[in-house]
């Protein structure tokens, strides 16, 4: 692997974060991780002395940001900055598997948990299990296989930013497009990284 290659951006605070993240991903199984890095990120969302960077700050009109911002070179886990514009979202979708933990930064984030109820070949049916607004210092987290969600900034007005930890990069998921009623069809997303 080429460590130079890694994402890496300067953020005041940026050595506080890191390590409070290393220090909670090195807990142990993943439901260990995933409770040390929401409490970890509820800490920092709220600490002065970290900062995101300037660009995370920075809509982009025609789709939410995913700006990779750190990946550990030791223990493999990926750090996205997400900035919603006003009223952007995602279409229900799943992790590929991999643990997550996200956190709001600022602003306010409609997250909605959905249910596999059954599967037909490439049919999904998912019925809306519950859902939240989640504001700044709120976290919560993901654990295959109980991952199948969306997030939405209903702000007509106000932009959002999320702060995700992954087990590792997540360039790839599966989106799943209503098809009929409570069925979905799914389909492979490629998850492109925006410039910071």
């Amino acid at each position: 692997m080429n460590v130079q290659a890694l994402p890496d951006i300067a953020f005041p605070g940026h050595d506080k974060l890191v390590t409070a993240l290393d220090a909670a991903v090195g807990r142990g199984d993943e439901h260990e991780i995933t409770a040390a890095l929401r409490d970890t990120l509820c800490r920092l969302i709220r600490d002065r002395d970290v900062s995101l960077p300037p660009c995370v700050h920075e809509p982009i009109d025609d789709h939410y940001a995913r700006r990779e911002i750190y990946r550990s070179p030791d223990l493999g886990y990926s750090v996205v900055a997400m900035t919603w514009g006003p009223g952007q979202g995602t279409p229900v979708h799943d992790h590929c598997g991999l643990w997550c933990v996200e956190g709001v930064w600022d602003g306010e984030l409609e997250i909605t948990q959905f249910e596999l109820l059954e599967r037909d070949g490439e049919r999904f049916r998912f019925r809306a299990a519950g859902g939240m607004h989640a504001g700044p210092g709120s976290a919560g987290s993901l654990i295959p296989p109980h991952e199948y969600h969306t997030i939405r900034n209903t702000s007509a007005e106000h932009v959002a930013i999320s702060l995700h930890i992954y087990k590792a990069p997540m360039d790839t998921c599966s989106a799943f497009v209503p098809h009929d009623g409570e069925w979905f069809a799914r389909r492979d997303q490629t998850l492109d990284t925006d410039a910071p």
